[in-house]
């Protein structure tokens, strides 16, 4: 038992000594093959994801409070990942004063720029205020809380009927901004 123990101590010391001889090879073995190929990496870094879901929410924030609830029956990618492209768009504006419903038949949203376009048979509800708009385009500029219509929109209240070729809406100040041929029936 004594002269077994004496040589366990000289497997070691035999692996040091050869090492010179041994691990070149080993060396050679376990090198990585191929190399490395910015291109590649690169290509793999601009490679997008493209998905198509049956139902999806959107949730849009501002200094920590929910301002919008947009949903969609279905969403999916448009020419890149940032680009969401939806049908069947109801969406929820809360709002200061009183919220706000707005549906329409299809969407895009551009998720980098905030940015909510709604597409064809496009209606907006204020209920508090019985006030109805119809339109067939609609934007939203998150940045500087503006709602954007460039085509003719259809404005029912209680009261009155308005007719114009486009509005701009400042959701800050509640402010209107109608042009190009506008009639207003009382």
């Amino acid at each position: 038992m004594k002269n077994t123990r004496n040589f366990l101590w000289m497997i070691p010391l035999g692996l040091f000594v050869t090492s010179p001889v041994w691990k070149p090879s080993v060396a050679a073995f376990l090198k990585p093959r191929g190399g490395y190929d910015a291109g590649l990496a690169a290509r793999a870094g601009r490679l997008q994801q493209s998905f198509v879901m049956d139902s999806i929410t959107i949730t849009l924030t501002s200094k920590g409070i929910e301002e919008w609830v947009v949903k969609a029956r279905r969403a999916f990618t448009g020419k890149s990942d940032r680009e969401l492209g939806m049908i069947g768009v109801d969406a929820l504006y809360k709002g200061k004063n009183e919220p706000i419903t707005i549906t329409s038949s299809r969407g895009t949203y551009y998720i980098d720029q905030r940015h909510l376009i709604l597409i064809d048979n496009v209606v907006v509800r204020k209920p508090k205020a019985g006030e109805v708009l119809y339109t067939d385009l609609l934007h939203y500029y998150d940045a500087g809380k503006m709602v954007v219509s460039p085509v003719p929109v259809d404005i029912k209240g209680p009261r009155f009927s308005l007719q114009a070729g486009r509005m701009d809406y400042d959701l800050s100040t509640d402010g209107y901004d109608f042009s190009e041929g506008v009639t207003v029936e009382l």
